[in-house]
């Protein structure tokens, strides 16, 4: 389901005041993205025409451009030209600003921070209190097992391809939870770089940093540990830049040599 961002103040969001320009920007803000095959990088969606967002929205392509051209103006929204495979003009594409939103939440985002925070306060002992990356991994295992059930029971990555794999379920995971996450890997595959773009608790992560970031910590824990990943390491940066944080993720499982993987027979072997 489209989640329509609630848009923290600033340069250009009055514009969101208009009904049309909300939607175009809920729409665009919407828009799958891919991964590619081989770094595991998110590849953002390259935009829509106008004439696209008029047929979606059920306007006339000329009001849609007039709003479009304000929110490109405003630093809102980017443009791009697709060539075309037959002959004529490039496309003229349409897509959000990277950044350009400032703090981006949604009802689900803000109904998941008041559970932890609520999880954290009441949660543990005396002897044990609990912590925020505690609360956070008991959530997202919790998450994992209530409403994704065909990603329960996995065992541990054996090789890169498969680690990714499980990467790749975390972060469309945390896309539901209103991140913009980015994935590249190091380490010969070992080492996962997620970049967490426009955090859904920005204001109360720049005033209550070890509080949020723990709770980051503790997601990523929980939802890697419900799919098999136990012996995780989650490494966290805050702040990289003024909507950035950066986590590492490495797995210290055995990854099996891949002449040891399970490959069909060929032609001439014997059992």
């Amino acid at each position: 389901m489209a989640q329509t961002a609630s848009v923290s103040a600033g340069p250009g969001t009055d514009l969101l005041g208009s009904p049309v320009r909300r939607t175009i920007v809920d729409t665009l803000a919407n828009l799958p993205t891919g991964v590619d095959p081989e770094s595991g990088a998110v590849i953002p969606h390259p935009g829509l025409r106008a004439q696209d967002l008029a047929n979606r929205l059920g306007l006339h392509v000329t009001t849609v451009r007039f709003h479009l051209d304000q929110l490109v103006a405003a630093g809102l929204l980017r443009t791009s030209f697709q060539r075309r495979k037959e002959a004529g003009r490039p496309r003229k594409l349409y897509a959000i600003e990277q950044g350009s939103l400032g703090h981006v939440t949604s009802d689900q985002s803000y109904r998941m921070l008041t559970e932890l925070l609520v999880e954290t306060l009441s949660s543990g002992s005396d002897a044990m209190p609990n912590t925020p990356e505690e609360a956070g991994a008991r959530w997202g295992r919790r998450h994992v097992l209530d409403g994704h059930v065909g990603l329960i029971g996995q065992q541990a990555a054996r090789s890169p391809g498969r680690w990714l794999g499980k990467i790749g379920q975390m972060v469309d995971l945390l896309r539901e939870w209103g991140y913009s996450p980015e994935v590249s890997t190091t380490n010969d595959g070992r080492t996962a770089r997620v970049a967490l773009h426009d955090c859904p608790f920005l204001p109360l992560a720049k005033d209550n940093t070890a509080v949020v970031c723990g709770i980051h910590r503790g997601l990523i824990r929980g939802v890697l540990e419900a799919l098999g990943e136990d012996s995780t390491e989650v490494g966290l940066t805050p702040f990289v830049a003024p909507s950035l944080c950066i986590a590492a993720l490495t797995t210290h499982s055995s990854f099996e040599h891949p002449t040891t993987l399970n490959h069909p027979p060929r032609q001439g072997d014997h059992p």
